[in-house]
Order: C-alpha cells, then sequence, then structure tokens
C-alpha cells in the first residue's frame, strides 16, 4: 500500500498517478487541489458524453414518434383530449415493453449528464419531467397525423421507463459503480475521446437495418436519388437532376469482400483514434469485431427468422471478415492521428463502392418486412442510424485531424 509522500514528491506522485490511468494515491493536503481538479475533470468528460447520446436519442424518438410526417390535418378536438379517454381494450406485451424500454435509455442519460455536471439538485426529477414533456409533445402532435394515434397509456408507459432509467443512473453513482467506470476510461482512452466513443456506441444499433452488404452503412445514394426526382416532380427544377447515363450494377465478389472488410476495419481504426495502449487496442478490436457480427445476425433475425440469423455470412462475407481481421491486427501500432487518416481513407472507399452498387431484390423484399407491421417501431430509429453514421464518422475524423495534436501521455500509442 502507498504511503503519504512528504515534500516536493507530492507533485512528481500526482503526475505518475495521471500518467497511470488514475491510480489512486494518497496525497498530503497540499495535492488536493490537484486530485481534485483532475476528478471534476473525468466527471465532466463523462456528463459530456451522456448528453450527445441523449441528444441523438430524443432526435430518433422524434422521428420514431411522428413517422411517416405526411398528411397533416386538424380535427378540430382538443390535442390534450387522449389523456382523458378510456383505457385501451386491447393491447400487446410488445407495446409496453416498446413504450418502457423506449424511454428508458433517455431518462439513463439525461440522469447521468445532470449528475456528473454538479448543476442539478434533483437529477433523477428533472429528467423525467424533461422525458416526459417530449412523450406528451410527441403524444400531442399525433393527434395531427392520421396513421398514428395518440395514447395516454402510452405517454404513462414513457414517463414510467423514463424514471426507471433515471433510477439506473442514481443508483449506479451511488454505488460507485460509474466512478469506477470514469477510472477505466481514463486509463483506456484520451481526454478527447467523447464524439468517439458516442459514433462507437451507435454503430451496433446502426448495423440492426438490413444492408444490401453486410456491415455496409451509408448506401444511400439510390434512394436519395429517387427522393430527390419524385420531389421535384412537375417542376422545371427536375431538368438540372442529373442523369446517369449507365445502370448501378451490382457488386462483384472482391467489391463485396471489400465492403466487408473495410466496414470491419472501420471501428477498429475509430478506437485506436483513442485507445491509449496496444494491448488495450486488440482488445477493443475483439469485442468491436464480435458485436458487429452479433448486431447483423439480430438483423437477419429480425428479418427472416432466427433460423436464418446466420444466413448472411457466405463466403465473400467470411473472407471480408477475415481480411477485415487481419488489418486490424497489422495497424494495432498506428498513430493515433494516422489511424484517423487511415479510417477517413477506409471509409471515402467503404461509400465510394457500396453507393455505386444497387440495392438487391432480396434486400428490397427486407425493406418491406421493416416497413410494415411491428417493425415500424424501429423503421426510423435503425433506419437513420445505418444512413447517416459514416458520414458523421467523416465529419468526426475530419474534425480530429484537423485538430492540434494532444500532447501523448505517458505509454500512449
Amino acid at each position: 500500500m502507498l504511503r503519504p509522500l512528504q515534500g516536493g514528491k507530492e507533485v512528481h506522485e500526482a503526475k505518475r498517478s495521471d500518467d497511470d490511468g488514475g491510480v489512486p494515491i494518497l496525497l498530503e493536503a497540499g495535492a488536493q487541489p490537484h486530485a481534485a481538479k483532475r476528478r471534476e475533470h473525468l466527471g465532466g468528460a463523462t456528463a459530456t458524453t451522456a448528453w450527445p447520446l441523449a441528444l441523438a436519442l430524443v432526435c430518433l424518438i422524434i422521428y420514431a414518434s411522428l413517422y411517416p410526417f405526411s398528411e397533416w390535418r386538424n380535427q378540430g378536438l382538443s390535442p390534450l383530449r387522449f389523456l382523458a379517454s378510456p383505457l385501451p381494450k386491447y393491447w400487446t406485451g410488445f407495446d409496453v415493453g416498446i413504450n418502457l424500454l423506449g424511454y428508458a435509455p433517455l431518462g439513463f442519460l439525461l440522469a447521468m449528464s445532470a449528475l456528473h455536471s454538479r448543476r442539478v439538485a434533483w437529477a433523477v426529477s428533472v429528467s423525467v419531467l424533461g422525458a416526459g414533456l417530449l412523450s406528451l409533445a410527441m403524444e400531442t402532435l399525433q393527434n395531427y397525423l392520421p396513421s398514428r394515434i395518440p395514447s395516454n397509456v402510452d405517454f404513462a408507459l414513457n414517463t414510467l421507463g423514463a424514471w426507471l432509467g433515471a433510477c439506473c443512473a442514481l443508483a449506479l453513482e451511488r454505488s460507485g459503480v460509474i466512478d469506477r467506470w470514469r477510472r477505466v476510461r481514463a486509463r483506456w482512452f484520451s481526454a478527447d475521446a467523447r464524439s468517439v466513443l458516442v459514433l462507437l456506441l451507435l454503430w451496433p444499433p446502426a448495423l440492426l437495418f438490413p444492408a444490401s452488404v453486410p456491415m455496409g452503412l451509408g448506401q444511400v445514394f439510390e434512394r436519395l436519388e429517387s427522393a430527390l426526382a419524385d420531389a421535384l416532380a412537375d417542376t422545371p427544377f427536375l431538368e438540372w437532376l442529373p442523369v446517369r447515363e449507365v445502370e448501378l450494377q451490382p457488386l462483384v465478389p472482391l467489391a463485396e469482400l471489400f465492403c466487408v472488410a473495410l466496414g470491419a476495419l472501420i471501428p477498429c481504426l475509430l478506437g485506436y483514434c483513442v485507445i491509449r495502449r496496444l494491448g488495450q487496442r486488440a482488445v477493443f478490436a475483439a469485442v468491436a469485431l464480435a458485436v458487429g457480427l452479433g448486431a447483423s445476425a439480430l438483423s437477419a433475425a429480425l428479418s427472416y427468422g432466427p433460423e436464418h440469423a446466420w444466413a448472411w455470412l457466405d463466403a465473400p462475407v467470411r473472407a471480408g471478415i477475415g481480411l477485415g481481421v487481419v488489418l486490424a491486427a497489422l495497424l494495432l501500432a498506428v498513430p493515433r492521428r494516422a489511424a484517423a487518416a487511415l479510417a477517413l481513407l477506409a471509409l471515402a472507399v467503404h461509400l465510394g463502392l457500396l453507393n455505386q452498387a444497387p440495392a438487391d431484390p432480396y434486400f428490397a423484399q427486407t425493406l418491406q418486412i421493416w416497413e410494415q407491421g411491428r417493425f415500424i417501431q424501429f423503421y426510423g430509429l435503425a433506419q437513420w442510424l445505418g444512413w447517416l453514421w459514416p458520414y458523421a464518422a467523416l465529419a468526426c475524423l475530419l474534425a480530429r485531424i484537423s485538430a492540434r495534436e494532444p500532447q501523448a501521455g505517458a505509454g500512449e500509442t
């Protein structure tokens, strides 16, 4: 056990503690302000990670609640009339679960942000109030959409889910789990890791939306072109729309192999941008690849049934994943700025290959499955994550490359 240090050794030992990733060291009174400042820094970093995640979740909830954003009308009724309506006679466990689980992460993230900012006295109450007001606004706006039905039960379940999530955050904070996570984060990730961590946390949900190429996110060109043509129909601006001379051609097996490999490699390189040591990078890459495979299998199971969870894992896909594993291993020791540059290059090539190919007929049938029935509950969330995640990663990587190089601590790569 380390003993209290004396005299001038305090500053040196405090600095060594920071370089070692936050190992607790007992110091004299003169070093306490430094330790308090360090704890404040770690807490603020965690709070700013929870807050962007909460904002992203709010946007996704708004989209899922108001989809398809068409045929708005006013029936002349009070928009809050649903609050006093009789309880529905028919409901399913799925409806209860999705309304609870949809707002529980929001309550958790809002409470985490409030707890770690140290500026909100009643973190749970404020978080539940914010989530409840959001749910009330969504249910009220559904009065004006013919395809949506406002429900007082949904509002109550949403608020209850937010309360459960906020209580979970408070329990983890008081039990010390969050403090331990902050110390682990300080040892594993650089101080500027917030945006990358948000992207990495959103990557598995983005994979739940069915893709024509496994791990192929961001294939938007064909749909964007069609949507733009529909929007400009019967207007003179339609003539301004560029016309392709040839139809999009399906990917050959070799191109599909490279798309899968790059799709598996990109999150690994993102992690390398902020992870400190070689061994930590190896563990992260293994976990990221396993999570990516699991999310892709879950997407196939939701689309085609549990018996087809691994049907997408054909020879080109297996070869692409193997190539991605090899590349991730070869690049373990690459410097952080070089990892960002390589990730940017991989994203550009990946998106270029994907958007030169059309969606295959089986993929179109899969979209019809997701766009109908109960999958409509997940459709907007997974779709927009799958479409926008690569472009958000491009913006993040460009910002990291253009920023000043931070001073590396001891043991950082």
